[in-house]
C-alpha cells in the first residue's frame, strides 16, 4: 500500500480484475483530483486484459503500475468506499469491516465479447465511457461527504 493519509481510499472489485474494475482504478487515479487513493482486486485470481490498456491509452488516461492482484490480501485493510462493478463480483465480494460505504454499480464485461481484438475493442470503449461518467457522478460527491464527515469530526 501507498501513503496515502488523508485521501479517499476506494475499491473497486470485480471477479478476474482484468477490465472494469482496473478502467475504474485509472479512471479514478487520473481524474480523482489528487484527492482519492483507488485500489482495485479481483473476486478470482486474473490477468489484465490487453485490450483494456489499449483503450485507457486511447483515452489519455495513465496506466503505469496497473495489474490484476486478488481481493483476500486486502480484506483488513480500511476503505471509504468498496465499489463492486459486476453482480458475480457483489455476491462473492468478502466482507469488509473497515467499509464506510458499500456500492454496487454493474457494467458489461467487455473481456465477455467475441471476435477479433478490432470486433471486440468497440464493446471495451463504450464501457470505458460508461464507467467514466459514474466516476464523473462520483467523484464530487465523495469529496463532498468526506468534507462533511471531516467536519463532524473536527467539530
Amino acid at each position: 500500500m501507498t501513503d496515502d493519509a488523508g485521501l479517499i481510499r476506494v475499491l473497486f472489485v470485480c471477479v478476474h480484475n482484468s477490465a472494469r474494475s482496473l478502467m475504474a482504478e485509472a479512471l479514478l487515479r487520473h481524474r480523482g483530483y489528487g484527492t482519492f487513493a483507488p485500489f482495485s482486486a479481483g473476486t478470482e485470481a486474473g490477468m489484465v486484459n490487453p485490450l483494456t490498456l489499449r483503450v485507457l491509452s486511447e483515452a489519455g488516461i495513465p496506466i503505469d503500475g496497473l495489474s490484476s492482484k486478488p481481493v483476500q490480501p486486502l480484506v483488513g485493510a480500511q476503505f471509504d468506499y468498496v465499489i463492486t462493478v459486476c453482480d458475480p463480483a457483489r455476491e462473492a465480494c468478502p466482507h469488509f469491516p473497515g467499509a464506510g460505504t458499500t456500492l454496487h454499480w454493474t457494467f458489461d464485461d467487455p473481456a465477455a465479447a467475441t471476435g477479433s481484438d478490432e470486433d471486440r475493442l468497440p464493446v471495451f470503449r463504450r464501457v470505458l465511457g460508461e464507467i467514466s461518467t459514474q466516476i464523473d457522478d462520483f467523484v464530487p460527491l465523495a469529496i463532498r461527504a468526506n468534507a462533511a464527515q471531516q467536519a463532524i469530526w473536527a467539530g
